[in-house]
């Protein structure tokens, strides 16, 4: 098949650095160019992909030139997508609802996956004005505030099975791996890994947007020793950071639409200690993989239990659940189902 596939400008595809869709975008593209498909990639002109680069953009936007308005750069993404719509067979994009209008309108097959949390005021009013837009859930639990939209298939998200090195070993400190905003539970896995005498590691970036929280609730905490900052990490940093841990913590305070983390921890044989939130239940077999647990205590209390978690099989529930090959098969069925059945063309 000859696929357009659309990615946010925001990073690069993949990113160089923190990135969680774009990331996903590129084992996706990858995948599907492996199988013999025609891709077509409109991204940042720093993008590296196996696929045909169409760059709508020099740089990606977080690292490019500042000031910038980000509304030009996907304007002209929507253009190109638009000019460009009649050669491919189906257009798959992952930047939300922007494009819809003039999707809607090119008359070629199109599907839209959903990254982002979705209990946002006026997408229901979108929904209304695109019913026959098809559209993919990352996760069963990120579709409950939208149940009118077209939904046709949830796909858990996946990665190369051999990008990451499972580990035997038990891990000597706990990890964190995100951005610092306060719904990602920076706070409370300092307070965790404290209460358990464990050194806690944090790797994460911070948005411009979160800097004054970093300074007022988190660097007070960071001591250096006890809770270590290491910035963000690349993929090759996050392997030994990530199989080098007991567990990872995964204390969200928001409805998170997937967790790529969590499975990053997976691949790596490093169980979970997650809240019990979003898609938490979907992608954490408690007592396998980690502990889906209800607030601060219950993690504290799991915390022993999850270092003695058999890390074989937790890489092994992984590599039958969460692997690239099996997502790029379930958005073959879709694309192959649109295309049959005709959808959203004008």
């Amino acid at each position: 098949m000859r696929i357009a596939q659309l990615a946010p400008l925001a990073e690069s595809v993949p990113p160089k650095l923190y990135g969680g869709t774009e990331r996903v975008i590129a084992w996706l593209v990858d995948e599907l160019v492996d199988r013999g498909h025609d891709v077509t990639l409109f991204a940042s002109g720093d993008s590296s992909t196996k696929a045909k680069l169409h760059a709508v953009w020099p740089r990606a936007l977080r690292l490019g030139r500042k000031g910038v308005d980000p509304n030009a750069a996907c304007a002209l993404l929507i253009e190109a997508i638009g000019e460009r719509a009649r050669d491919f067979d189906v257009i798959h994009s992952h930047v939300d609802w922007l494009p819809l209008p003039v999707l809607s309108r090119t008359g070629v097959p199109f599907l839209t996956t959903m990254h982002g949390r979705l209990d946002l005021p006026g997408l229901p009013d979108v929904i209304g004005t695109f019913p026959k837009a098809a559209f993919v859930s990352i996760s069963d639990n990120q579709r409950r505030p939208l149940p009118d939209a077209n939904w046709i298939a949830t796909i858990p998200h996946g990665l190369p099975k051999d990008l990451f090195r499972p580990s035997d070993e038990a891990g000597s400190y706990l990890a964190f791996l995100g951005r610092l905003t306060a719904e990602k539970g920076p706070e409370a896995a300092i307070r965790i890994a404290r209460a358990v005498q464990m050194p806690l590691r944090i790797a994460a970036k911070i948005p411009r947007a979160e800097t004054t929280y970093f300074k007022k609730k988190l660097e007070p905490e960071i001591d250096g020793e006890k809770v270590q900052l290491i910035g963000e990490v690349d993929e090759t940093r996050k392997q030994p950071f990530l199989a080098g841990a007991a567990a990872l913590l995964f204390p969200i305070d928001w409805p998170e639409p997937f967790g790529l983390v969590m499975i990053e921890a997976m691949a790596c044989g490093t169980p979970v200690i997650a809240y019990r939130s979003g898609s938490v239940p979907e992608v954490i077999e408690d007592g396998v993989t980690g502990f889906i647990v209800d607030g601060e205590a219950q993690a504290i209390e799991v915390v022993e239990q999850a270092a003695r978690l058999d890390r074989s099989r937790v890489r092994a529930r992984f590599e039958e659940r969460f692997v690239a090959s099996r997502m790029a098969t379930q958005y073959e069925e879709s694309y192959r189902g649109l295309v049959a059945g005709g959808a959203n063309h004008a």
